[in-house]
């Protein structure tokens, strides 16, 4: 069996949910609006969380490395210990973010990913008071291990960000499928006037928001983890997701309010004789 399905039992282990149920009840303590939204990444339009472990596992890699090498490298290694830790802060929380609002599969996978990552973090802050008391083979030695537990978290963090889509656009595939040619999705009124309405365009799946005669269309899937938005509903202009909460504008299908950061595609719409025609928007 491979490696990566071994994984997948830990998606099933529910020991873990007391675990992940203490996890929640911290991330409902971070800040919500807009600073939650940076947690996210929605300002950069894609998550935070990826960007912010690069500092501390790249300073981390980089002092185990200057360890291995001939020739004394202390100051320099032991500079780059503290940096890594000091930038694990940003690093947690925006993971904390992102962990706190996906599914039960993926979260389980998460409390693990976290426990190793913290066991790494106290493993290079253990180095890095070695290093000040100069008992150098003690310091190389908790680093190596450090870096170990790091490895295996980081080979758990990209199983929910590849393997489960934790941080990918769930809806992206769809737009590949959408229909190039202008597809007849039903009478306008049969969508709710101030409210939306679901439709199918040869398969794809799309969510349509009406106002009077005003009308937008989108594929019908959140890209934050794939949700029916025909199922959400219209809160201040914005289509809101019915499981996470995501907001997109009426005007663009961008994000308003996350966790999602991906935008919502807008498909190309026309209304002719009473009837709603949509089509691929680069059409």
């Amino acid at each position: 069996m491979r490696l990566g399905e071994r994984l997948r039992r830990i998606e099933r282990e529910g020991r873990l949910d007391p675990t992940v149920a203490r996890m929640k009840k911290l991330a409902r303590r971070l800040p919500s609006g807009k600073p939650r939204d940076l947690l996210h990444g929605v300002p950069l339009g894609h998550p935070l969380h990826p960007i912010t472990v690069h500092l501390p596992i790249g300073s981390w890699t980089a002092a185990v490395v200057l360890d291995l090498l001939p020739g004394n490298h202390s100051r320099s290694a032991h500079a780059l210990v503290n940096t890594g830790l000091l930038a694990t802060l940003p690093a947690v929380v925006s993971g904390l973010a992102d962990w706190s609002q996906q599914h039960e599969r993926q979260q389980r996978v998460g409390v693990v990913h976290a426990a190793l990552n913290a066991t790494g973090t106290a493993l290079f802050a253990a180095s890095s008071f070695a290093r000040y008391r100069e008992q150098g083979t003690k310091a190389k030695a908790l680093a190596l291990c450090g870096i170990g537990a790091v490895g295996i978290g980081g080979y758990l963090g990209a199983h929910i960000s590849y393997y489960r889509a934790g941080g990918a656009n769930s809806a992206d595939a769809l737009l590949d499928l959408t229909p190039r040619d202008w597809h007849d999705l039903g009478p306008l009124e049969g969508f709710p006037d101030g409210g939306l309405g679901g439709a199918d365009a040869d398969g794809v799946p799309v969510v349509v928001a009406r106002r009077g005669r005003s009308v937008s269309a989108f594929l019908g899937l959140c890209t934050h983890m794939g949700a029916p938005l025909e199922q959400g509903e219209l809160v201040d202009g914005c289509v809101r997701c019915p499981w996470h909460g995501s907001e997109f504008s009426l005007e663009g299908g961008t994000v308003a309010h996350g966790p999602a950061t991906a935008s919502l595609e807008v498909l190309e719409t026309s209304t002719a004789d009473g009837r709603l025609w949509v089509r691929h928007p680069g059409t």
